[in-house]
């Protein structure tokens, strides 16, 4: 247990102005408590404190949102060369007869680390091309969303025009068709409304251009990272740079996930025992990181397209009695596997920051 081997432990609740410090040796009593500003004052405040009153050199510090409020702290004291692991909030039942409070939940993130197999700790997640990817990944996905949104409203002003414009709103934007509706005027003896409304077409027709224009370089730049990080992860079938650039997120780094098993249940692509007296079944793991499933689930839809062997697999499986959705479930927990196999043996180790 991590008790065993740390001097003192430090659990911290973050918040945006602040966070709450406890300070306590490796029977959970607590040594010093504080409250420090979210900022490099407040950071070095907390070095300082922690190397006068700690009784030794091994320290662990358990920090909470490690990804938000707190990621320049995490950063800090990781360059401080300190034992930082992520500390998820506390439940319902965890809070039971303690009540709420800063200083209560501090305390719960010390405690919550002592418990903690000193062999199998929830490291950070890493900087590095992961962060670089993480970004460009939201970036294109509020590309999307601004993406659809302009469709549907393109759509549907176009379905209220002659027969010409109800055609190109029931066909697929094409870059052409978006390219005639930008060029288009109104007649010069069009009513206002119709002014107003050839106008809009033609604003949604550019913004949906330059969204196509930025997810293309959105997409290459996912490329040009993940070859670089990761070697022939993009070369396995049904791979693509936003799926591939999406793995290397969830598994940050070797090490995080213990192994395959941890990894499929990361991405909640592992199979639940689902069976009832004679019936022996697994269903779907509805729990996980739902960006990776969405991932893995992504791959396997385009391998069971394109992909001979897939292929024959649904053919094999769908003749034993199995149904779709058995099946991709099943091809979703091969997969995984396989992505945290290339992962772990292709990752170049990212720097931090």
């Amino acid at each position: 247990m991590l008790t065993e081997v740390v001097d003192a432990v430090v659990g911290i609740d973050t918040h945006r102005d602040s966070h709450e410090v406890e300070i306590a040796d490796a029977t959970g009593t607590p040594i010093a408590t504080m409250r420090i500003s979210n900022d490099s004052a407040g950071f070095g405040q907390l070095l300082t404190a922690i190397a006068e009153v700690v009784p030794g050199r091994r320290v662990a510090v358990s920090l909470e949102g490690s990804r938000s409020y707190g990621v320049g702290l995490a950063r800090t004291l990781a360059a401080a060369g300190l034992l930082v692991i992520e500390w998820e909030q506390p439940s319902r039942k965890q809070r039971r007869g303690r009540g709420k409070s800063d200083p209560i939940d501090a305390h719960l993130a010390v405690l919550a680390a002592l418990r903690l197999d000193a062999a199998r700790l929830p490291t950070l997640r890493a900087d590095g091309d992961r962060e670089a990817l993480r970004i460009l990944l939201g970036a294109r996905q509020d590309i999307t969303v601004a993406a659809t949104a302009r469709t549907n409203r393109l759509r549907a002003l176009l379905l209220t025009g002659d027969d010409t414009d109800r055609r190109a709103a029931r066909g697929t934007l094409t870059e052409a068709t978006l390219a005639d509706l930008a060029r288009r005027r109104a007649p010069a003896d069009a009513a206002r409304d119709q002014t107003v409304r050839y106008a809009e077409i033609c604003r949604l027709a550019l913004a949906l251009r330059q969204a196509r224009q930025e997810l293309a370089a959105n997409r290459k730049q996912l490329l040009a990272i993940v070859d670089d990080l990761v070697p022939g992860l993009t070369s396995r079938h049904g791979v693509g740079p936003v799926t591939a650039a999406q793995a290397v997120v969830s598994f940050s780094h070797p090490g995080r996930c213990r192994n395959e098993a941890a990894f499929a249940a990361l991405g909640g692509t592992n199979p639940i025992p689902a069976s009832s007296g004679r019936t022996v079944r697994h269903r779907l793991n509805r729990g996980g990181d739902r960006a990776p499933n969405r991932a893995i689930h992504t791959i396997a839809l385009t391998r069971i397209r394109s992909c001979p062997r897939t292929r024959a697999y649904v053919d094999r499986r769908t003749a034993g009695g199995k149904s779709p959705r058995e099946i991709r479930r099943c091809l979703k927990r091969y997969i995984a596997p396989e992505l945290y196999r290339q992962l772990t043996q292709s990752m170049k180790q990212p720097a931090r920051s």
